[in-house]
């Protein structure tokens, strides 16, 4: 396994990216920091790293997606990756909120981004971004967000917790390739943050409306049915989970 270990940097995505515009790196090469300061989250939002308490990298997946179609399987295998992997190491309840945020206690412990590169040839390159809270204590700036330490009450490996998710994202990604997708799919509908309950929901122009989340579409887009008996599909952006 090719690991490229930095002290600081803006951003593991950024550095895998722009590395590859000039190598031909080996599958799941890894880029990992103890203090990325410009981190990107979901929706253009940033991800905000406490210096030497979280495990920011980045892993690059090729070979795995037959056409950009599927895009949103590979978001479901490291979201599975990233929740299985912490719920075999600390033997405490996670789940993966819509599209791949990881929630402990109804709080966010963990974000994934993944940019694709799609090249002429058609081959599509994933550069898969993981952040997750490990030993942070002080979160009295964000409320809905806590740690691994503040969930289990000790410290935790965090380069032993890298190679748990990096060893589960290659098991995921060998059954995909021999199973095909539905297998992901099941697995992350069963551990869907809300599925199947009554949940408060707020759109862009800050209206806000009960609804059920249903499920998710095969593109990612979030089903949600709503007090009418209608089922609407949201976007990330258009739509956000009040928890």
């Amino acid at each position: 396994m090719n690991i490229i270990k930095l002290d600081a940097i803006g951003s593991t995505n950024t550095y895998l990216k722009e590395i590859l515009t000039h190598s031909n790196l080996e599958n799941f090469t890894v880029v990992v920091t103890e203090n990325q300061f410009q981190g990107k989250g979901q929706r253009g939002s940033v991800w905000v790293d406490e210096k030497g308490s979280s495990l920011t990298f980045s892993v690059l997946v090729k070979d795995l997606l037959s056409s950009p179609e599927y895009v949103f399987d590979l978001n479901i295998l490291v979201a599975l990756s990233v929740q299985q992997s912490l719920i075999k190491m600390l033997n405490l309840p996670f789940n993966i909120k819509w599209p791949n945020d990881i929630l402990s206690y109804n709080k966010k412990i963990g974000g994934i981004l993944i940019e694709n590169i799609i090249k002429a040839t058609g081959e599509t390159l994933s550069v898969v971004g993981i952040g997750i809270n490990v030993n942070q204590e002080d979160f009295s700036h964000l409320p809905q967000a806590t740690s691994l330490y503040k969930a289990c009450g000790h410290k935790i490996d965090k380069e032993e917790l890298m190679y748990a998710i990096i060893d589960m994202l290659t098991s995921y990604c060998d059954k995909y390739r021999v199973e095909g997708s539905d297998f992901i799919w099941e697995e992350y509908k069963r551990n869907l943050y809300r599925i199947n309950v009554p949940s408060a929901f707020e759109l862009p122009s800050g209206e806000r409306f009960m609804g059920i989340i249903v499920g998710v579409t095969r593109y990612g887009l979030l089903e949600v049915k709503k007090e009418d008996d209608s089922v609407e599909l949201f976007e990330i952006k258009q739509l956000k989970l009040l928890y």
